[in-house]
């Protein structure tokens, strides 16, 4: 049995993150980095993820800029190919890249239903096969999605985010299937769901005055939350301190679904 310091130690693994130019998908790269893992920081702006890099780098880390649009099969199959080539193997995948878009459902168009899902949902089905193939191949892996509490059904709805609730539902799901199908290849799969944490996503939500502090308001933790808090728990699923699980939806929230 590894202890406690081991079980953590990322030394030698080669982790992918997508939507790592900013945000939460930022503090991924580093908390990876700094526990030893090889870093491929992918997102939209080959520029953004550069800056990540330097970062890393300068902490005496390593990791490489990938640019990738993860709704595009050949644009996945590009950034898995560049990891394998750069560090040689894909030992976790980090599915942290997503948008959304506040619309009343009424005067949605079809596009903007369309757009939400091909990101959240279609691109980490992409990313997800294209990665598991790879650690199919090398005997094992790990894959981490970033969901959200607003998934509805086991989380909440959201007003006027229905194809991102949409979307981040489908996750869930997708992963209790994936923690069946991948199992025999010694891959395991888990998503965390994040409650309100302090990124640009949220910037339209904190125009509202009113409605942000009302909402703090019923948090037990009265804040919002950090992104280095759910990258810690990223690296917990990441490492070897969670091999006993798979298929599971850790909640991150502030308290929010207790209330």
């Amino acid at each position: 049995m590894k202890n406690f310091k081991e079980l953590f130690d990322m030394e030698g693994k080669v982790a992918v993150v997508t939507g790592g130019r900013q945000g939460m998908g930022r503090t991924h790269c580093i908390a990876l980095a700094d526990a030893g893992a090889k870093v491929v920081v992918s997102d939209i702006s080959k520029e953004d993820c550069q800056k990540v890099v330097e970062e890393i780098k300068d902490k005496g880390g390593e990791a490489v800029a990938v640019e990738c649009d993860i709704s595009d099969k050949s644009a996945v199959e590009k950034m898995i190919e560049k990891a394998k080539e750069t560090f040689g193997r894909v030992d976790v995948l980090v599915n942290n890249a997503g948008i959304v878009e506040f619309r009343d459902f009424l005067e949605m168009k079809e596009e903007e239903w369309d757009k939400v899902i091909n990101i959240n949902l279609r691109g980490y089905f992409l990313c997800t096969q294209a990665a598991a193939r790879v650690m199919k191949e090398q005997g094992g892996g790990v894959i981490v999605n970033i969901g959200s509490v607003a998934m509805g059904q086991m989380g909440i709805g959201f007003p006027n985010t229905a194809p991102y609730v949409a979307s981040k539902g489908g996750v869930a799901g997708m992963t209790a299937a994936l923690a069946i199908d991948l199992s025999p290849y010694n891959i395991r799969i888990n998503t965390i769901a994040p409650g309100m944490i302090e990124t640009p996503m949220i910037d339209p939500v904190k125009q509202d005055e009113e409605g942000i502090k009302a909402m703090i308001g019923r948090l037990p933790l009265k804040r919002l939350g950090k992104p280095e808090e759910i990258s810690s728990a990223v690296l917990f699923l990441a490492s070897d301190a969670s091999s006993y699980m798979t298929g599971a939806v850790v909640n991150i929230d502030g308290g929010w679904l207790v209330t």
